[in-house]
């Protein structure tokens, strides 16, 4: 109860998903070669009868899962030709011309149509929001002691299939152009079982079920749908076989964001905020050090969360791995994308400029590496994984799930306390590979201040090799000192306006945008 969220704090008495869940196991899937290849193992061994659900933001139907295939479109037609029921919602998205993937969307659900699957396209968003779970959830109603979820920030698309060396995806989606041809790309997701998923069985099934219309957003949207023999109503889904049994020490709260807008939807009126109000009350816990990696670090918003942090706990860190560049090019995309991190980034620094660490990565070639990891550690008790980014639109905005993590083993190694092994563990193995270490090499990394030592001394010799002319052998490391680009005040003037209402968008009712509450 001092980390999770009650039934009341959730916020949201239309849904049934249970408060928390306990008796899992969970595996960190670091790098999305490693993610792709455990789907396609699980997938291949789905038979007929069992449940493949997955919902994304952008689907690729000719991405590969492995270097010699299946593609994602392949594997997922393959399991609906043996009968397993494969069910699908991918967010509609805007035009492919506006670097978007409606295409992409409609092909991958058309490949798996063809195959007896169902996949819908779907835009019950608001406005200028978009369905940004990425969620596989594979269930064997005759066995569910094999049942597993992924969850995480890894779409099922081009550029996701990266390794450690960060050498990027041959697949590669378009890109600012200081990521290269092939964009390195770090990004982690979450392998679940046990009854977890069973709730996130539930969080699959309220969206499918939800009886608004699957395209609100004019009759335009309509008619091409229409043209295009888009599936416009969900079919039956099977009955939602039994939790599958306990397997493992973890406690797992399941999260969500959806919008408050209209048409409501049934399972959240007045929209759920469970994410935002997760993070609001771990941050105040925080006493020695969060953690934390993040595509999108950049509304004021939750950044006066970090630096209240900051202010009230004198003893508490901030380490953050974020990217070192937006990934848009252009001088109207680009200071938008810009001015929100630049903000955020300036209210921590007020609060503690000696104890807000920030950091970005490049790999051993010196090319940026895109960091779109949703990652949260805090005092190695609690800690999430998701698909949710820390900035208003994710937190109120567009659909979002992610699992914060309570594990019940005390771990030993010292400096012990209230630290927890699952989370120890997903911080040291993600800290190890930006500071070029093999597995054990962390025992400077258990203590908090030791391990912002670390980071920050491994940093500060990239940065002065690398200003040195990088002649020199480079040292061993891949995160550098995080600097924002600070805009000059016409390029402030329009772009603050722009960001605030396209790019970090709010979702909450009047009420709580009054009250400034989520």
């Amino acid at each position: 109860m001092d980390w999770f969220l009650s039934g009341q704090e959730r916020g949201n008495p239309d849904s049934s998903i249970p408060i928390w869940c306990a008796g899992n196991s969970a595996e960190p899937l670091i790098h999305g070669i490693t993610y792709f290849d455990r789907l396609a193992t699980e997938v291949d061994s789905l038979r007929a009868g069992d449940h493949l659900f997955f919902t994304d933001w952008r689907g690729d139907p000719d991405e590969l899962l492995r270097p010699g295939g299946p593609t994602v479109a392949a594997l997922f037609a393959a399991a609906a030709r043996r009968g397993v029921i494969v069910k699908g919602l991918l967010w509609r998205s805007h035009l492919d011309k506006l670097a978007y993937s409606e295409e992409e969307n409609r092909n991958l659900g058309d490949d798996v149509r063809a195959a007896g699957g169902e996949v819908l396209l779907d835009q019950r968003v608001r406005r200028g929001g978009s369905h940004h779970q990425k969620l596989v959830i594979l269930r064997h109603p005759d066995d569910p002691a094999r049942d597993v979820a992924f969850v995480g920030g890894i779409d099922l698309c081009h550029s996701r299939r990266d390794d450690a060396s960060h050498t990027g995806d041959p697949q590669p989606v378009q890109m600012s152009r200081k990521y290269g041809k092939n964009p390195p790309w770090h990004d982690v997701q979450l392998a679940v079982k046990g009854p977890v998923v069973g709730a996130l069985d539930l969080t699959f099934r309220e969206r499918w079920n939800d009886p608004a219309p699957l395209d609100q957003h004019g009759p335009i949207a309509t008619l091409v749908d229409r043209r295009k023999h888009a599936d416009p109503n969900a079919g039956p889904l099977p009955p939602q076989p039994p939790d599958p049994p306990p397997c493992g020490p973890l406690t797992i709260q399941v999260l969500r964001t959806y919008p408050a807008m209209r048409p409501r939807y049934s399972f959240a009126r007045d929209g759920e905020r469970s994410i935002a109000r997760a993070y609001t009350k771990a941050i105040r816990l925080a006493r020695h050090l969060i953690y934390l990696e993040d595509q999108y670090l950049w509304s004021t918003e939750v950044a006066e969360l970090f630096a209240a942090a900051l202010r009230d706990t004198p003893s508490l860190h901030v380490i953050a791995v974020v990217p070192r560049h937006p990934d848009v090019d252009g001088r109207l995309a680009l200071p938008p994308n810009e001015i929100g991190r630049e903000q955020a980034l300036a209210v921590c620094r007020l609060a503690a400029p000696d104890r807000m660490h920030v950091f970005d990565l490049e790999n051993h070639a010196g090319t940026p590496t895109y960091v779109h990891a949703k990652v949260c550690v805090i005092d190695d008790t609690w800690c999430t994984v998701g698909s949710d980014n820390f900035n208003r639109r994710s937190w109120t905005h567009d659909s979002e799930v992610c699992c914060a993590i309570l594990d019940e083993t005390l771990d030993d190694r010292p400096p012990s306390g209230e630290a927890r092994r699952f989370a120890r563990d997903l911080r040291l193995s993600l800290m190890r590979e930006h500071l070029d270490r093999p597995d054990g090499d962390d025992a400077d990394l258990l203590d908090p201040m030791s391990a912002v030592r670390a980071m920050t001394d491994s940093a500060d010799r990239l940065r002065a090799w690398s200003d040195s002319g990088r002649t020199a052998p480079r040292p061993p490391g891949r995160a550098f000192p995080h600097s924002p680009e600070h805009l000059p005040w016409h390029q402030r003037l329009w772009s603050l306006p722009v960001y605030r209402l396209f790019y970090d968008p709010d979702g909450r009712p009047w009420k709580d945008r009054h009250h400034k509450t989520f």
